[in-house]
């Protein structure tokens, strides 16, 4: 079912929807706060439910929230209103979506959730993050506020995997996920090559042209002068230029996908952006991933992939020219003065130490507490927060180990292995469009993967919710069988 709104038992879906809203109505109230904003909401819930010409795909949806996430910072932007958390456009779009999804269930019988194939290290990551919670009380209530919100963000992910892969069905609609997806994303990029030339930064102005979003103040330049060279680095839409990086990256993928499909010029266009957008970041996590992408598509498709190589010197020449000194950048970033080793092996235990120098001391602090640790959420770097801040970890696999202990880690490595190994898997058997689909959601989720050793991902939404929609696309092709434009290109089973 590929609607929202259905005609089979219709009272029920109005009812779902406006009975939502008016939830959110009354925490506003007891809150003690002002109900305007609450009470808008309730009144476009309420059109939006019992209007029948609004009959909305789910991949028009879902593409609706693939924009928000892609041009409203996250952090950086929320809307009007007095409640006990930030209405940030995202999670009250994510909020109706799972109201609209829950009724689409209740209201139609061919609507049902969808297994994903990933259960078992999904259970574990959501039992182990439980568990070192009820594990470690006094520090869970020292950061109690910082838990329950890392948990939500959590729990929104899982569900936005679930809803993907539960409501979509065709390849086409796959597609055209995948076009919103690098169009949205060769957009940013276009923007953070504008930014890197000129430093103004288009998303920091937003709320000029939406009047209904009040700014933030997070997502301010930051120059990148490390080894002598003065770049700026470039925040876009995301939260960090590292992260902002690291988005494109996992993009860049599906633009390749959607070159070799379509052989239009748009979709190479596209790819370029996003690469030159990575590059603007002056982020060496960005050029890694690149190195993972690549090393997915010369171990699914090498022949194809040994055809493009002479490709590599235009694209580098391009980026010298449009993005000058950025090269440069990069090349000092990853040969500073005394090596990269010792410069990452810097100031162990301290603030601002670097990402070799934290292993050590990480790992005598997870000997402490090895097969739950400190509790899920509780590792707080904020500045303001009273008591003991944790030290930046640059490491998300050292962050999870120390937070969820080896439990966790161990879910998240058979999450990440389990996803590439079922969408390279498939494949290698299959040669079609759908094949080289899921070869770019499995580059992207293993660069993402990767990534997570040289920063800390999961502090920042945008790019980590751009993971769990590639894992709901790739569960939805998995779930469906192969089209007819594939079964006669799949590839014959080696014994």
């Amino acid at each position: 079912m590929d609607a929202v709104w259905v005609n089979r038992r219709p009272l029920l879906v109005p009812t779902t929807v406006v009975a939502g809203a008016l939830a959110v109505l009354a925490a506003a109230i007891a809150s003690g706060g002002s109900p305007a904003p609450a009470v808008g909401l309730v009144i476009l819930a309420t059109l939006a439910a019992v209007v029948p010409f609004l009959y909305v795909g789910w991949p028009r949806i879902l593409a609706a929230l693939i924009l928000i996430i892609l041009f409203i910072p996250i952090r950086r932007y929320s809307l009007p209103g007095n409640l006990p958390f930030e209405l940030e456009p995202y999670r009250v779009f994510v909020a109706l979506l799972v109201l609209g999804w829950v009724a689409s269930l209740l209201a139609d019988p061919r609507s049902r959730v969808r297994k994903t194939g990933f259960e078992g290290p999904l259970i574990l990551i959501i039992g182990s993050a439980l568990a070192s919670v009820a594990s470690n009380p006094d520090r869970v209530a020292q950061f109690s506020p910082f838990v329950d919100k890392k948990l939500m963000f959590f729990i929104s992910f899982v569900i936005a995997l679930y809803i993907i892969a539960s409501t979509v069905r065709r390849l086409g609609d796959i597609d055209y996920l995948a076009k919103t997806l690098v169009c949205g994303g060769a957009t940013v990029g276009l923007f953070a090559i504008v930014e890197s030339r000129t430093g103004f930064n288009i998303f920091n102005h937003l709320d000029r042209a939406i009047p209904v979003l009040q700014a933030g103040g997070e997502g301010e330049p930051e120059a990148f002068q490390k080894f002598g060279a003065a770049k700026l680095r470039v925040f876009g839409s995301a939260q960090h230029p590292i992260a902002l990086s690291a988005a494109f990256v996992v993009l860049t993928p599906l633009a390749v996908y959607l070159a070799y499909r379509y052989r239009q010029r748009r979709w190479y266009v596209c790819a370029a952006l996003l690469i030159a957008g990575c590059a603007a970041t002056v982020s060496r996590t960005g050029v890694v991933m690149l190195v993972v992408v690549a090393l997915v598509f010369l171990w699914l498709r090498p022949k194809e992939v040994r055809r493009f190589w002479p490709v590599l010197i235009p694209a580098l020449i391009v980026i010298k020219l449009v993005l000058p000194g950025t090269l440069g950048a990069i090349k000092q970033s990853f040969l500073p003065a005394g090596g990269l080793i010792a410069e990452q092996s810097s100031q162990p235990g301290q603030s601002g130490s670097g990402r070799i120098a934290d292993i050590g001391p990480a790992l005598q602090e997870w000997r402490r507490q090895p097969v739950l640790g400190q509790g899920f959420g509780t590792r707080v770097v904020d500045a303001d927060v009273q008591g003991r801040q944790a030290n930046i970890l640059d490491n998300q696999w050292l962050g999870t180990l120390l937070e969820t202990g080896i439990v966790g880690f161990f879910g998240w490595l058979w999450f990440f292995a389990r996803v590439v190994r079922r969408f390279g898997k498939e494949a290698k058997a299959d040669d079609s469009p759908r094949g080289w689909l899921l070869v770019s959601l499995a580059a992207g989720v293993a660069a993402f993967g990767v990534g997570m050793i040289t920063y800390d991902a999961f502090a920042f939404i945008q790019v980590t919710f751009l993971l769990f929609i590639f894992v709901g696309l790739g569960s939805a092709l998995l779930a469906e069988r192969p089209t007819p434009l594939a079964a006669p290109a799949r590839r014959p089973s080696t014994p």
